[in-house]
């Protein structure tokens, strides 16, 4: 019998990468490949949310009590990491002071923790020891958790969660917010004719071509690359079943060799062929379903002194791994980790791209700056993640608890200088592409001809120009315009700028708060809310400025507009 056997080569050995000899009915095959042993497996990293009731319950009206639940997981190596974690109550409003506050230390492995922490309603003891009930309006919960740095975790890994709570004991007047047919109509490139259809998307999912496509029932977590039973065409159809207008699969591009390490056997064609195959079966199953866009893409990068991002068009298959002969397995090498050599390929060729889950430190780093700007990387990433559900759910009902929110590194983004839109999205690893939740990324596609399909070229086109908002509720339709610009638009502006936000819900539900965002792109700075109606007039300081909306509805599932980029001439 032929026995394969791999060994470790020390870094210090004369020999050569490989060596095979045939002794005795035995193939034995060296290899280094201690760093890649050493590298941490994907999906290890430390995971935090908080599950908070926009509302309280009937039966709570008049306390406006309800329980705030912190779930923690950190699945590094299968052992438990001590969590440190706070969580503080703010408002009422973007200004409001800390009025309650929780911490704890928890011991946290792959199975997670759950933190129950009732709330009555009532702000922390003043000074005179008295515990008064907070008054009505919008409050926000942040979560801080940090995993304690000790001899098997060398740095603090670190997760922040904001999310909305909304106190309400009497009726409450909403916000007036014009619905989103009458703002589309006053564009005025459009001269009252709808010109745009919104495309509902997921722009985030794995398949079996990578560590997704696990049924139901079988589906623990990620899977052991190409195992699972399930590849793109089951998730298209999946996804077009269950009311999805476009879903990418986005394979991670380090997993074609089979492995989530690297497969010294690997053979580089048939890796790169896969990802060909991939692109392929797209592209048929969108001719062949008209009225539905199926995309193919890969999840580049490792998020151990990395960062994810999808790269939505690429017709080749990028990497950094090599085999025992030393051969690469992919089409272009791309170091990884490398994002200033990796945006300015992205330029080069075309491709665009989006910030997955992104961290508001330690990601996406050039020149020792987390999401650090270069002007290639401006020009190639399109979108950033602001809200996803867990990668690992195995919800079919769209009712998925766990979710996190990335608003925060999306706006050191968005201040460092990048014109990104933001998005919502799934990042599925199991046969459940879009049903987790009903979250989705909604794209404005311009619209040739009533019934005309949408093309993959149009589609491209849309997220070019940042025509998209992000929705945790597939029903929602908004328009940010300003001085009738609309979302993910540049321009110079001259006196006063009029912002205005559109909004309508096909299911009924209304608007119970919204926010204006204001940051300078290229400052570093912060970005912060400068309204809560949904109409503004102002006249900026000369220079460059961009404006963002936020609208929270009446259920707590929230909406973000893209940006507009503004440059106030003197």
């Amino acid at each position: 019998m032929l026995k394969t056997l791999r060994r470790w080569r020390p870094p210090w050995s004369p020999w050569p990468p490989w060596l095979a000899c045939v002794c005795a009915g035995v193939l034995l095959i060296t290899w280094s490949n201690s760093a890649a042993a050493q590298e941490p497996k994907e999906h290890s990293e430390l995971d935090g949310t908080v599950v908070a009731p926009f509302r309280a319950a009937l039966g709570a009206r008049t306390t406006q009590a309800r329980t705030f639940l912190v779930r923690l997981a950190y699945p590094d190596a299968g052992r438990a990491h001590a969590v440190r974690w706070t969580l503080t109550l703010s408002g009422p409003g973007p200004q409001g002071a800390v009025l309650r506050h929780w911490s704890g230390t928890e011991q946290v492995g792959a199975g997670g923790q759950s933190v129950a922490l009732p709330w009555d309603g009532r702000a922390d003891a003043d000074a005179r020891a008295r515990r008064v009930p907070v008054p009505d309006g919008l409050y926000e919960l942040r979560l801080l958790a940090v995993a304690v740095a000790d001899a098997g975790t060398p740095q603090e890994a670190q997760v922040e969660q904001q999310w909305h709570i909304q106190v309400q004991r009497g009726a409450g007047a909403p916000p007036r917010v014009p619905a989103f047919q009458a703002g589309l109509q006053q564009l005025p490139s459009l001269d009252g004719q709808l010109a745009y259809r919104i495309v509902y998307a997921n722009l985030h999912s794995q398949t079996r071509h990578s560590d997704g496509g696990a049924a139901l029932d079988a589906c623990h977590g990620a899977q052991e690359p190409q195992t699972a039973p399930f590849g793109p065409i089951d998730a298209y159809k999946y996804a077009q079943q269950h009311g999805l207008d476009a879903l990418l699969t986005s394979e991670h591009n380090h997993m074609y060799d089979g492995s989530d390490g690297t497969n010294a056997a690997a053979i580089p064609a048939e890796a790169t062929a896969l990802y060909q195959t991939g692109l392929a079966e797209a592209a048929a199953y969108t001719a062949a379903h008209p009225g539905f866009l199926a995309l193919y893409g890969m999840e580049w990068g490792v998020i151990n002194k990395g960062g994810h991002l999808n790269i939505f068009n690429s017709d080749q298959l990028l990497g950094w791994e090599r085999n025992a002969l030393g051969e690469l397995l992919a089409d272009v090498e791309t170091p990884k980790s490398d994002y200033a050599g990796l945006y300015a390929l992205m330029r080069e060729r075309g491709w665009i791209g989006q910030f997955n889950h992104p961290a508001y430190a330690g990601q996406f780093v050039v020149d020792g700056q987390p999401l650090g700007y270069t002007p290639d990387g401006d020009a190639a990433m399109v979108l950033c993640e602001v809200m996803n559900t867990s990668a690992f759910s195995t919800n079919d009902e769209e009712t998925e608890t766990r979710r996190s929110n990335y608003e925060a590194a999306c706006n050191r983004a968005l201040a460092a200088g990048y014109h990104v839109a933001f998005s919502s999205n799934q990042d599925n690893h199991c046969a459940n592409w879009g049903a987790a939740y009903g979250n989705r990324t909604a794209v404005l596609v311009a619209s040739p001809a009533a019934g005309t399909p949408v093309s993959r070229d149009g589609f491209l086109e849309a997220l070019r120009a940042r025509r998209v908002f992000a929705t945790m509720d597939k029903h929602a339709q908004l328009l940010f315009t300003a001085n009738g610009k609309l979302m993910g638009e540049r321009f110079d502006n001259h006196g006063p700028l009029h912002l205005a936000i559109s909004f309508s819900n096909s299911a009924g539900r209304q608007a119970a708060a919204v926010a204006i965002f204001h940051g300078v792109p290229g400052s570093n700075g912060s970005v912060t809310q400068v309204s809560d109606q949904a109409e503004l007039t102002l006249t900026p300081a000369p220079g460059p400025h961009f404006y963002y909306a936020r609208l929270t509805q009446d259920d707590g599932n929230i909406v973000w507009s893209a940006p507009v980029w503004v440059n106030q001439l003197p």
